[in-house]
C-alpha cells in the first residue's frame, strides 16, 4: 500500500498501502544452504505403516535430512508439511512417493471517515434488512495484528458470540486473552516460519504475540468490521463517525507479518487455522507477485476456503500503473483495486512570483510564518549525487537553515524526507513527484509544515528556484474538503491486469476506496510509521490497495448477512455486475496516471456500488468443480491440480474439450491472434430477484475498430427465483497489431435491474 512514504520504493489474503511483489525469501539456496519449502502431501497415499498422517510426514522428512524438523503440518486447506531443507534434500522428496509438489517459500509484502457515506452506507440498516444478522458473520484479516484497546473494536451492542466459533484470543507479551471481547472474538500470531527464516523475534521491536506494532492490521481490521466511532479524526484532518464496512460483523485478527515481511508457511497455516475457527470472509492485503496458482500460497490457501463457503478478498497491488503489474489474479479470489474518495486535504504553495499550486497534506502543528520564506531545492544544498532526494544526512544545514526546501519524491519514505529537513534546521518541505508518480498525490501527516505536490507543479517550482535569485514560498493548509470531483478516479499505484497467470481471466474483478482512508491505528507507532515519530494517534489516514481490499471484504460480509445461502462466487457477481464504470455525466471513470478514461485491465468491472449489489437480478455463480474445469482448461497436470484441490484422481477426463471460456465468470477475456479471428464464451445466469425478462446489449471496440460480438438468445426470461438460464457470446474481430487492447460491454437489463459485464480484447 501507500504507506507513509516509499518505505519500500514501489509501494503495493491488508501493509498500510506497501508494495506488492513479493520476493523470493531468500535467493536460490544453494550448496548447503536451507530455506523453508512446503510439502504437498496426496493424503490417500499414507502407507498402512503409519498410523497418523504426521508420523508418516516426518518419517519421508527423515528419510532425506537427519536435521530437518517440521515447522508446520496442514492437516484441512492443504495436506502435509513445511519443514527447512536444501535444494538437494527439496529435490530428493518430491521424487518420494506420496509427494505432490515441494514448494519454496515466498515472502509476501503488505499491499499498503467518509467511505461509508461516499459508498451509500450511511443508511445500513435500510439498504441491508438483514444487517443487524451481520452480527453473526465473522470477517478473518491476515495482517500485521490488531491494537485491540481501540474503540473501533467496542462491543457495545453485539450479542453473544456465534454459536460454532472455535477461535480464540492467544495470549503473548503485551496481550492477555481478556483483550478480546463480543467483537474482537479472536487474534492469533503466527511465526514459525519467520523465526525459521530470520531468527527469533526482537520483542524490544514487536510484541510476540497477536498485538499490532505496525498499524496496517487494525487499519485493515477496522475498515473491513469496526465498530462505530464518533469524534475521529487525524490531528484534526476528516473529523466525522468512523466505523467499518460491516459495523455489526465480528473479526478475528492472525497475525502473519513481522518486521522482516509476511511468510507463505505462516500465511498457508493461518488461514487454515482461519477456515478451522470458522471465519466467514478471509480479507488478506497482501501480495507475492505472480506464479503458477499452486506454486501460490494463498491461491492454495484460499482455494479449499472457497470450497467451504468462504470469500476471499485479496488486494491487487501497489505496483501501479504498469499493465501486468497485479497479484492475487486466481478466478476464486476477489482482487482489489483502488480509486479516491470525494475528500481531500489540500494545501497551497504560493511561490514569490505569485504563482499558486495546488497539493495535498495532512500535516498539524506549528504553521510557518505568515510572510514569504525562503525556497531552495535539495539538488542545490547537498554535495551528494542524491541530495535531490533529501537522504539522510544529504542535505547542507547552511545551505538549508530557515528555509522551505524542495525535495524530488522516491527512493526513501515520503515522510523521512521531512525529518532530514527538519535535521537540517529547514523550516518547510515541498515534496514533488517525478515521472515515476505524475499527478496522483497521497496525503502524509508531515513532521514539518510540508505538501506534497504532482509531477507538473514540481517542475515549474525547480525551475522557479533555479532562476530566480532570490526565490521564495509559503504553505497554505486547507485542512478537509469533500465534494471533491471527478471522483472517484482510479488511484496510479492501483495494480493492472492483464492477468499473467491465465490472460482469459480479467483482473482487477472491480475498485474500491484506497487512497486517503480513515481507520484505527497502532498505539505503538506515529502516523508516519517511522521510529523517530514519537506522535500516537488513534486513527491515521493512509493509501493503497491494501485500504481497498478490506472494504470489499466488509461489503461481502454485509452480501453473506442478507443472502446467507449465496457462494463466494455469487457475492462476488453482485459485487462486479452492479459495479459503475462512469460518472452521472456519462463520462467514463478516469485514471489519474493518464488523465483519461479507465478500462477494464484498470478497474475490472468498475467502482463498487453496495446499494445496489444486495439487489442484483442476476448472478453468475461458480462451484468448485466448474474451477477444477478451468484447471483443466489451462492444462494443469494431476499433481498440481491435486495440490490445489487435494483431488488425488486423475481430475481431467480426456474425453471432454475444457475451455478457460466456459468459467462462468462475471467478465469476459477476449484473445486474438495478430490476424484476428473468433472465439466463444459461454455461461449461465441464475436469477436471484423478481421474475422478468432480460435483454442483451453488447459492444466492444478497439478504436475506432468494432469488434462483433453476437449474444444468443438475446433475450432470458425468468419465472421464479434460483431459476438458472444460459447463453453464448461470439466475438469476432479483424487483424490488429500485436499488443493492440479493446474494451467493451454486455448488459443486461430488465424493468428493475442492470447486470453489466466488461469486457477487454487482446490481440497477441
Amino acid at each position: 500500500m501507500w504507506r507513509h512514504g516509499e518505505r519500500c520504493v514501489i509501494l503495493a489474503v491488508a501493509a498500510v498501502a506497501l508494495v506488492a511483489a513479493a520476493t523470493a525469501t531468500a535467493a536460490a539456496a544453494v550448496g548447503g544452504e536451507r530455506r523453508t519449502y512446503i510439502v504437498h502431501m496426496s493424503r490417500s497415499a499414507k502407507p498402512n505403516d503409519f498410523v497418523e498422517h504426521g508420523e508418516w510426514y516426518a518419517a519421508s522428512l527423515q528419510s532425506v535430512s537427519d536435521a530437518a524438523t517440521v515447522l508446520y503440518t496442514y492437516d484441512t486447506l492443504v495436506h502435509g508439511y513445511s519443514a527447512r531443507l536444501t535444494r538437494a534434500e527439496a529435490e530428493a522428496l518430491e521424487s518420494q512417493p506420496g509427494v505432490l509438489l515441494v514448494n519454496p517459500e515466498v515472502r509476501y509484502e503488505l499491499h499498503t471517515t467518509r467511505t461509508p457515506e461516499f459508498l451509500g452506507l450511511d443508511r445500513t440498516d435500510a439498504l441491508f434488512p438483514q444487517s443487524n444478522t451481520g452480527s453473526d458473520v465473522i470477517v478473518g484479516v491476515l495482517d500485521t495484528g490488531v491494537w485491540p484497546e481501540r474503540p473501533s473494536y467496542d462491543d457495545a451492542g453485539l450479542g453473544p458470540v456465534p454459536a460454532g466459533w472455535k477461535g480464540k484470543c492467544e495470549e503473548g507479551n503485551d496481550f492477555n486473552a481478556s483483550a478480546c471481547n463480543k467483537k474482537l472474538i479472536g487474534a492469533r500470531f503466527f511465526l514459525t516460519g519467520y523465526e525459521a527464516a530470520k531468527g527469533p523475534v526482537d520483542t524490544s521491536k514487536e510484541s510476540r504475540s497477536p498485538r499490532d506494532n505496525d498499524g496496517h492490521g487494525t487499519h485493515t481490521s477496522s475498515t473491513a468490521a469496526g465498530s462505530a466511532v464518533r469524534g475521529a479524526d487525524l490531528l484534526g484532518y476528516a473529523a466525522g463517525t468512523a466505523k467499518g464496512m460491516a459495523p455489526h460483523a465480528r473479526v478475528a485478527t492472525y497475525k502473519v507479518c513481522w518486521v522482516g515481511g509476511c511468510f507463505s508457511s505462516d500465511i498457508l497455516k493461518a488461514m487454515e487455522v482461519a477456515v478451522n475457527d470458522g471465519v466467514d470472509v478471509l480479507s488478506l492485503s497482501l501480495g507475492g507477485g505472480t506464479a503458477d496458482y499452486y506454486r501460490d500460497s494463498i491461491a492454495v490457501g484460499a482455494y479449499s476456503a472457497m470450497e467451504r463457503g468462504i470469500f476471499v478478498s485479496c488486494s491487487a497491488g501497489n505496483a501501479g500503473p504498469g499493465s501486468a503489474t497485479l497479484s492475487n489474479g486466481a478466478p476464486w479470489i476477489t482482487t482489489v483495486g483502488a480509486g479516491t474518495l470525494d475528500r481531500d486535504f489540500p494545501a497551497h504553495v504560493v511561490l514569490g512570483n505569485g504563482k499558486n499550486y495546488s497539493g495535498v497534506s495532512l500535516y498539524s502543528g506549528k504553521q510557518l510564518p505568515t510572510t514569504p520564506v525562503p525556497f531552495i531545492y535539495a539538488g542545490n544544498a547537498s554535495n551528494s549525487s542524491m541530495g535531490a532526494l533529501c537522504m539522510s544526512g544529504s542535505l547542507i544545514p547552511e545551505k538549508v537553515a530557515g528555509k522551505i526546501v524542495l525535495c524530488d519524491r522516491g527512493t526513501n519514505a515520503r515522510v523521512q524526507k521531512g525529518f532530514v529537513v527538519k535535521d537540517a534546521g529547514g523550516a518547510g518541505m515541498v515534496l514533488a513527484n517525478t515521472a515515476a508518480n505524475g499527478e496522483e498525490l497521497v496525503a502524509d501527516a508531515h513532521v514539518l509544515p510540508g505538501a506534497g505536490v504532482g509531477q507538473k507543479a514540481g517542475d515549474t517550482m525547480r525551475a522557479y528556484s533555479l532562476s530566480d535569485p532570490n526565490p521564495t514560498a509559503s504553505i497554505v493548509f486547507a485542512g478537509t474538503q469533500v465534494g471533491i470531483q471527478p471522483s472517484p478516479v482510479v488511484a496510479a499505484f492501483s495494480s493492472r491486469g492483464p492477468n499473467t497467470v491465465t490472460p482469459g481471466i480479467l483482473k482487477p474483478d472491480l475498485i474500491a476506496p484506497g487512497v486517503n482512508i480513515l481507520a484505527a491505528w497502532s498505539g505503538s507507532v506515529g502516523p508516519s510509521g517511522l521510529a523517530g515519530d514519537s506522535r500516537r494517534v488513534g486513527f491515521n489516514i493512509i493509501s493503497g490497495t491494501s485500504m481497498s481490499c478490506p472494504h470489499v471484504s466488509g461489503l461481502a460480509a454485509l452480501l453473506r448477512a442478507a443472502h446467507q445461502d449465496w457462494s463466494p462466487a455469487a457475492i462476488r457477481s453482485a459485487l462486479m455486475t452492479t459495479s459503475y464504470n462512469g460518472y452521472p455525466n456519462g463520462n467514463g471513470i478516469l485514471d489519474v496516471a493518464t488523465g483519461l478514461p479507465a478500462t477494464p485491465l484498470d478497474v475490472g468491472a468498475g467502482h463498487v456500488d453496495p446499494s445496489k449489489a444486495v439487489d442484483p437480478g442476476l448472478v453468475y455463480d461458480i462451484a468448485a468443480a466448474d474451477y477444477v474445469d478451468f484447471l483443466c482448461a489451462i492444462n494443469y497436470g494431476p499433481m498440481q491440480i491435486a495440490a490445489l484441490t487435494k483431488h488425488t484422481t486423475d481430475a481431467c477426463s480426456g474425453n471432454r474439450t475444457y475451455a478457460v471460456t466456459a468459467l462462468n465468470y462475471p467478465s469476459f477475456s477476449v484473445t486474438f491472434p495478430a490476424t484476428g479471428g473468433t472465439e466463444k464464451h459461454t455461461r449461465t445466469v441464475t436469477n436471484v430477484g423478481q421474475p422478468g425478462t432480460y435483454k442483451v446489449t453488447a459492444s466492444a471496440a478497439a478504436g475506432s475498430t468494432p469488434v462483433t460480438v453476437s449474444v444468443e438468445p438475446s433475450t432470458l426470461t425468468f419465472t421464479k427465483s434460483g431459476e438458472k438460464q444460459s447463453y453464448t457470446v461470439s466475438f469476432a474481430a479483424a487483424a490488429m497489431p500485436s499488443g493492440t487492447n479493446g474494451f467493451g460491454r454486455l448488459v443486461w437489463s430488465s424493468d428493475h435491474h442492470v447486470v453489466s459485464s466488461p469486457i477487454a480484447v487482446t490481440w497477441t
